[in-house]
């Protein structure tokens, strides 16, 4: 199974990229072993409306256009479930085990996500009022 982190949003050069492409490393060099593929990150840009409404959407339709068909689809929320990283990776290996062929990890911008988006979700993740 392929793991996607699509967020909008790039992060800058500096010890935060530094961090994440060495996590993405390890999680690919370990997920191997286990049956995920690969792990792929998108930056997609944020939108330039003036609206925010505008924003939120223009933003989840490149989101929704970057999800592979038949994925799982994973959403940071603040209203979402808070999942210890057992049960994270429980249900990881659900969808594995299913034939899902992906799991997509959305991150909104400033203004979420889109309601329709949402409502495709498979399940929401919150990691703490700061998500």
């Amino acid at each position: 199974m392929r793991l996607l982190i699509a967020a909008i949003g790039r992060l800058k050069d500096g010890p935060e990229r530094e961090l994440a492409e060495r996590y993405c490393k390890r999680a690919e060099q370990t997920g191997r072993r286990i049956g995920f593929r690969d792990v792929e990150v998108l930056e997609i840009r944020e939108s330039r409306a003036q609206e925010a409404s505008k924003r939120m959407i223009e933003e989840s339709i490149v989101l929704a256009n970057v999800i592979p068909e038949r994925a799982a689809i994973v959403v940071l929320d603040e209203r979402g479930e808070n999942l210890d990283s057992a049960a994270l990776a429980a249900q990881l290996g659900k969808w594995r085990d299913s034939g899902r062929p992906a799991t997509a990890f959305i991150i909104g911008g400033d203004n979420a996500i889109a309601p329709a988006l949402r409502d495709k979700t498979t399940l929401r993740v919150a990691f703490g009022a700061a998500t």
